[in-house]
């Protein structure tokens, strides 16, 4: 029988330009325990109010500028509007880009991976000029492999 195993973990991911960023290699370069889930779930919570994290294209780098262009137009800089501008001109459209795409994602896990889809990756939306590294908590839970399974992965 599967045992019910959890694992905690923060993930550092390296500091990125502004712009949509495939991060999938890198989060799953520190993330070996991965390989021990049968089934499970994954949830990414990215401890940042100025950065988000998304599934989405993982093919064509052109899906990746198109987004960051949308994303500009939605929430543009310098918006006579913002009265939170004491952080610079790229802070507070980075906060309403964060609230829109979210902070958080779960996936599911199945034979020592995630379970994403063909053309899907996981996204790093770096939405300030400047920013530094950026801290990813990652939470696995579900049944690991057991003996009878061990020959499958």
């Amino acid at each position: 029988m599967a045992k019910q195993i959890w694992v905690q973990k923060e993930i550092f991911l390296k500091p990125q330009i502004r712009g949509f960023h495939l991060v999938s290699s890198e989060v799953l370069e520190q993330l070996p325990e991965l390989q021990a889930f049968a089934v499970g779930v994954a949830h990414f919570f990215l401890q940042h109010t100025s950065a988000s994290i998304t599934v989405s294209e993982n093919a064509d780098p052109s899906v990746r500028d198109d987004l960051e262009s949308s994303f500009n137009q939605l929430a543009p800089e310098n918006a006579g509007y913002y009265t939170h501008v004491f952080e610079g001109a790229d802070d507070m459209p980075a906060h309403v880009k964060t609230v829109l795409i979210g902070n958080d994602l779960t996936l599911p896990i199945g034979s020592g991976r995630l379970l994403l889809g063909l053309w899907q990756g996981l996204y790093l939306c770096e939405h300030r000029n400047h920013a530094s590294g950026r801290v990813l908590i990652v939470t696995l839970n579900g049944e690991e492999f057991g003996d009878e399974d061990a020959s499958k992965n």
